[in-house]
């Protein structure tokens, strides 16, 4: 009887190392989903980087002991200014600064840091996507068939040109800019798009910068290697759980040749 008690006792305190390593293992593995996200994403106009937050979660066990659980609470992006790169396209724009676009979709207004826009059939000016940017009237923007240049000031005005009249002479409109309480609270929607019940607000010291686009955020080689860290995490968790399999056999084992 003592025997299986020490048996009971050991296989329980196994159990509950596995328990904790498993947790370990389920935070490691969304982790590295993230990672390769980030990774596929490393060429993505204006992406933002994102990773997990853990923290511990402790538990109480039936017979009074306390277990530390590894647990994701959020995906935390980061927020940090990506890269710029000249693109030669008047049409191109990025946001110096906190700020994000106004576009005009099916589902309502959506928010956007990837200025690669362009112009659709009826001199609208909008996203890869086809949706509308709208000015700060709530409005889209959109540029005559006769301009034949055009000109978008850091305070996003929009301004165009033709053959008799130089680029400043007719404002067209001005690219709406705005920013949140808290970044954090944006919900991708895809396609570099974000909601939220959040109000927003006139971007503050934002400039818009012509002929740029904003890269990913992403640094390549920073990732390769948390992700090489998070699978090596990951592999010395198993050891932890195939080595508690193999002493909890070898007690069965024994007790068996015992009895």
């Amino acid at each position: 009887m003592g025997g299986f008690n020490r048996l009971f006792g050991c296989s329980r305190d196994m159990d509950n190392a596995s328990f904790i390593t498993l947790s370990r293992q389920m935070v490691l593995q969304r982790q590295m989903d993230l990672i390769a996200n980030n990774i596929a994403n490393m060429n993505t106009p204006a992406y933002k980087g994102e990773q997990m937050m853990f923290v511990e979660y402790l538990a109480q066990t039936a017979d009074g002991q306390s277990l530390s659980y590894v647990q994701d609470i959020a995906q935390v992006r980061d927020t940090s200014e990506g890269s710029f790169t000249p693109t030669g396209n008047d049409l191109d724009v990025a946001i110096k600064g906190n700020g994000y676009f106004t576009v005009s979709t099916p589902l309502g207004d959506r928010f956007t840091r990837n200025g690669r826009f362009s112009l659709d059939a009826t001199g609208k000016l909008v996203t890869s996507d086809g949706y509308a940017v709208l000015d700060n009237s709530n409005q889209p923007i959109v540029i005559p068939d006769n301009a034949t240049s055009i000109e978008i000031s850091e305070d996003g005005s929009v301004s165009v040109g033709t053959d008799t009249l130089p680029a400043e002479s007719t404002q067209v409109g001005q690219i709406k800019l705005v920013q949140f309480a808290n970044d954090q609270d944006l919900s991708k929607v895809g396609s570099g798009l974000y909601s939220t019940d959040q109000t927003p607000q006139p971007a503050s010291g934002a400039a818009v910068v012509q002929g740029m686009v904003e890269e990913s955020n992403v640094q390549g080689v920073a990732e390769i290697t948390h992700m090489i860290a998070t699978n090596r995490a990951y592999d010395n968790a198993q050891t932890i759980i195939d080595a508690g399999d193999e002493m909890l056999q070898q007690a069965l084992s024994k007790l068996t040749q015992t009895n």
